[in-house]
């Protein structure tokens, strides 16, 4: 089971291909302000993350997840772990 560290530094790992500019990554780094990802990259990675736990992540929840640090609460509830 991964706790809640271990699922933000996988996500950490997979957005490092995209992060152009290699902004350091932090519970409220923002993936539009701050890493300037457009929607084409964002759906990328959302993609990635899914093919990484095996999850779907709903596409009405993608606008509340602002930050790296809200992704990883929504992918660390969903795998129950």
């Amino acid at each position: 089971m991964a706790d809640r560290a271990a699922v933000f530094a996988r996500i950490a790992e997979l957005i490092a291909p995209f992060n152009k500019k290699g902004i350091a990554l932090a519970e409220g780094t923002s993936f539009a302000n701050d890493l300037e990802l457009d929607s084409l990259t964002v759906m990328d990675l959302v993609a990635a993350i899914e093919d990484e736990w095996d999850i779907v992540l709903p596409l009405n929840m993608l606008p509340e997840l602002e930050t790296v640090g809200q992704l990883a609460d929504a992918v660390h509830r969903m795998t129950g772990k």
